[in-house]
């Protein structure tokens, strides 16, 4: 594979370098060149990240930084998003963007808007400073803006994207492909089991506070068992006939009505009962993937936090390798910190990165990608699988999330085609059952046939393209040069 050779001006570099080292890594490998990082001002090269004002004479792109958005990252806030020339960006609070973002001048390009530091700021969560949240940590991002237009559009990925059609316009050599079989794109199916087995003295009232009146006979025939929620054999016989091998993520802690009363709403079955062991060699025998359903506080302590992955791998005779975590419930005031433990259990993969509100990409990126620990500066080792869909979202969230919902799912279907990303979507266990939760599983049903329609797809378990994303990082890194994580200060 032909280098792209990459110089960043020295100032930044020591100011900032694992921070921008990161960007570039993030932003070069998702869209499949290897780099070279050469050293010098004015050192002929490929790609040159610059002040303005720097000479750009020695490359044929380049990119003007913005120090000072480096420096005041922690408090920018998202405004609304630009476009000109075809980039997409996020415009901050305050900010002019100015009438030009990519000018050509003498064969070269050059861009005035740090579109390195976009990435970043999306990338590592920036506005979610400022957003608040409830007492699961759940944010409420307020009138819309930054959910409609960062979230469900993927901003940084479609930044890096539209990098990389720009560098094959100027000729460079083809991308890394990102998918294999020669697909444009990856979707995935996933299954959060929380309650396979009801309550039936319970279960009545929460339907009956879902759906008021109109749940009645639903919630009578619940109660005298009639109705349950073991429908994971239905979703294996479903998944199936779509074609798909999806996973079920399983929490191997055991909580009760008591605990969920006061606070911790775990769910109450026991993976080491015959009846889950039974099902774990059921799920295997099928193909699917079984991956960890993270406790409410596993955060709390990675020692619990291990604990329940070592639980569940001897329950299910599996091994581990992705996590989501129950509620969504990273730390709340320092996701990063979750994600450190990630790395610190051994887990290949996480999909917890996202909202419980909203639908789209949290962290405006479309592709997975190893996430960036601030306060030690660099990247971590678990690949991050960003969840695009909950379930929830359009039928308890509506009001977050307005339209007809096959149309936004197909959009983010299309914009997972266009940006070469991958669709994973979260359908709960409990809601098969049409009479207790009318149109969730018909929904799900409707888009993946359009998922499947597509040519555009690679369609497999989490944990597979998990494990392909992590071995083409790896080559495309092995081939690399430079862009390390070297000190400096923040």
């Amino acid at each position: 594979m032909q280098r792209l050779r990459i110089a960043i001006d020295p100032a930044l570099k020591r100011r900032f370098g694992p921070e921008i080292s990161w960007a570039w890594r993030l932003v070069l490998s998702g869209i499949g060149f290897p780099w070279e990082e050469v050293v010098g001002n004015g050192t002929k090269c490929d790609i040159a990240y610059v002040r303005q004002g720097q000479r750009t004479d020695h490359c044929r792109v380049a990119i003007y930084a913005r120090p000072e958005f480096w420096e005041q990252r922690a408090e920018l806030r998202f405004g609304a998003m630009g476009r000109a020339d075809g980039w997409p960006h996020p415009v901050y609070v305050g900010e002019s963007p100015g009438p030009e973002l990519i000018q050509v001048a003498d064969g070269r390009l050059i861009c005035t808007r740090d579109l390195v530091f976009d990435v970043f700021w999306l990338a590592t969560g920036q506005e979610e400073r400022h957003c608040p949240a409830d007492t699961h940590g759940h944010f409420d991002l307020g009138g819309g803006s930054y959910a409609q237009q960062a979230l469900r559009v993927a901003i940084g990925s479609g930044i890096a994207s539209q990098l990389q059609k720009t560098l094959l316009n100027l000729g460079f050599a083809d991308a890394l492909p990102r998918w294999p079989n020669g697909k444009r794109a990856a979707a995935c199916v996933s299954h959060d089991v929380d309650y396979p087995e009801v309550v039936r003295w319970l279960e009545p009232l929460r339907i009956l506070r879902r759906r008021g009146l109109g749940g009645l006979g639903a919630a009578v025939s619940v109660l005298n068992g009639t109705r349950n929620h073991w429908h994971i054999p239905s979703w294996v016989q479903r998944d199936r006939s779509l074609n798909t091998r999806s996973a079920f993520y399983f929490v191997a802690r055991q909580g009760s009505p008591l605990q969920y009363a006061f606070g911790t709403p775990d769910p109450f079955y026991d993976v080491r009962s015959q009846r889950f062991r039974a099902l774990f060699e059921y799920l295997t025998d099928e193909g699917f993937e079984i991956g960890m359903h993270a406790s409410y506080r596993a955060f709390e302590s990675r020692e619990k936090f291990a604990s329940e992955k070592e639980a569940l791998q001897k329950a299910s005779g599996q091994k581990i390798r992705g996590n989501r975590h129950h509620y969504w419930h990273l730390s709340p005031r320092d996701p990063e910190s979750t994600l450190l433990m990630h790395e610190q259990i051994g887990l290949e993969y996480d999909s917890s990165l996202t909202h419980e509100r909203y639908v789209g990409w949290r962290r405006g990126l479309s592709w997975p990608f190893f996430p960036f620990h601030q306060k030690t500066r660099r990247e971590l080792s678990t690949l991050q699988i960003p969840t695009a869909w909950m379930d929830d979202q359009l039928f308890g969230h509506r009001g977050d999330n307005p339209g007809d919902r096959q149309e936004i799912l197909q959009d983010l279907t299309d914009r997972t085609a266009d940006q070469g990303g991958c669709l994973l979507i979260d359908i709960h266990d409990y809601v098969f059952d049409d009479a207790l939760f009318p149109g969730w599983a018909s929904t799900y049903s409707e888009l993946w046939k359009y998922v499947a329609a597509s040519a555009d797809f690679w369609i497999d378990t989490p944990a597979r393209i998990a494990g392909h994303w992590r071995t083409r990082y790896g080559r495309i890194t092995q081939a690399s040069r430079g862009l390390t994580s070297t000190e400096g200060s923040s």
